[in-house]
């Protein structure tokens, strides 16, 4: 009798565990109900905060290490943002294999960090930025332009930072290089005054 009150006690738990992680995880991450689907979403929910977590720690460390104060608040976009023959290229092996290479380019400014990179035949992208109203749109508009898909589109936010994750597909007549794209996302942050 002892034995099922115990598992009896320790379905309960888990069960209550299982509420309580679901009531923390926003809705768009839990597919189904069963355990293993809030289980996996709350992962999910748990690696977009790492990425939100280390970037904002990033930007703090940025922030520290500047020497000029942030700007006003009046001071137009297009001022902050960095231009596009300024941002930061990177290429980096994506494992020790050489011959298998991963392929991104950055583009950071004090309005948002753009960064994109290579998976197969897909690009990673993803922005970090203030919230700004509207501004998915405008990212969307941009890649649409550009005959990119959205294929799956991740928000996070945090306070008052977002980050926008997009895996998206090249449109057979895409023109754009990786950089040119960070760089035509970045423009996007600046299209507007404050």
């Amino acid at each position: 009798m002892s034995h099922i009150a115990v598992e009896r006690n320790r379905r309960r738990q888990m069960n209550e565990h299982l509420q309580v992680l679901r009531s923390l995880t926003p809705g768009f991450y839990i597919k189904r109900g069963d355990q293993a689907s809030i289980i996996g979403g709350v992962i999910e929910f748990i690696k977009e905060l790492h990425q939100v977590l280390n970037s904002l720690e990033s930007k703090k460390r940025r922030m520290s290490l500047s020497p000029s104060p942030a700007p006003s608040p009046k001071v137009p976009l297009q001022l902050l943002s960095t231009p596009p023959s300024e941002c930061n290229s990177l290429i980096r092996n994506a494992s020790s294999n050489e011959n298998v290479k991963e392929l991104g380019a950055c583009c950071n400014s004090v309005v948002a960090n753009v960064e994109a990179k290579i998976s197969g035949s897909n690009v990673i992208l993803k922005t970090v930025s203030r919230r700004i109203p509207g501004q998915i749109v405008k990212i969307i508009n941009v890649l649409e332009t550009h005959f990119f898909e959205v294929l799956h589109l991740n928000i996070s936010s945090m306070e008052d930072t977002v980050l926008y994750s997009f895996v998206i597909k090249i449109g057979l007549e895409c023109q754009l290089s990786v950089e040119e794209l960070v760089a035509e996302v970045q423009k996007s942050f600046c299209s507007d005054k404050i």
